[in-house]
């Protein structure tokens, strides 16, 4: 799917295929990974391996350890960092910056935010999703309870757009704000704040996409 606006300038891919070395898993708590919100890590089965194919050409003698696997990750950002898509085995994520949703301090929806949203609400319809989750974010500046507010509040204003961009009552959102927990970029810097501000929607990939972007 394009991206609303300018080129993409960052495109990451990362396969990892773990055949003798074991690989920890997603991280149960949410201190361990702070810009992975809990319920949005997911990780896949490993694969089935014979390790008797002649094709893996093992030493003689040699046994293969138990496969394990990190899902694919593909992230396109654009040139201004306003939106950020993520792509991985399970899940589509869009990010998108506070500033180009919202007036400063406000959870009231720019004029422009409806197109960014329309998109989103299409991606959603060509990946069949049931499931979708709005969560806000703000950075560390003020106090946490009008951050809390807020970002929940935010998170709502998107998730209503959504929802009517879609028209169907087939799909359960989970709606939440987080204030300035789980932060993607430093703080001390108002390019790292802006990047935490943001409305992020996460929803599963469907079996049959091919996850590529243009």
């Amino acid at each position: 799917m394009a991206l609303p606006r300018r080129t993409t300038t960052t495109t990451l891919t990362a396969v990892v295929v773990l055949l003798t070395l074991g690989f920890p898993g997603a991280p149960a708590h949410a201190d361990d990974d702070p810009s992975a919100p809990p319920g949005s890590v997911t990780t896949s089965p490993p694969p089935e391996v014979d390790a008797t194919s002649p094709g893996l050409k093992l030493a003689d003698g040699a046994t293969l350890a138990p496969a394990k696997v990190v899902d694919i990750k593909s992230v396109v950002e654009d040139l201004g960092g306003e939106e950020r898509r993520e792509d991985t085995n399970s899940d589509v994520t869009f990010a998108l910056q506070a500033e180009v949703l919202f007036p400063k301090d406000s959870s009231k929806l720019n004029p422009d935010a409806r197109s960014r949203i329309q998109a989103i609400a299409d991606e959603i319809k060509a990946q069949n999703a049931t499931t979708v989750r709005v969560f806000g974010f703000t950075d560390n500046l003020g106090s946490y309870a009008h951050g809390l507010t807020l970002s929940k509040k935010r998170a709502e204003a998107v998730h209503d757009q959504l929802a009517s961009a879609l028209g169907s009552t087939d799909i359960t959102f989970e709606v939440r704000g987080y204030s300035e927990d789980y932060p993607i970029a430093d703080n001390t810097s108002e390019q790292g704040r802006r990047k935490n501000r943001r409305v992020e929607v996460t929803f599963p990939r469907g079996a049959s996409s091919g996850g590529t972007q243009s």
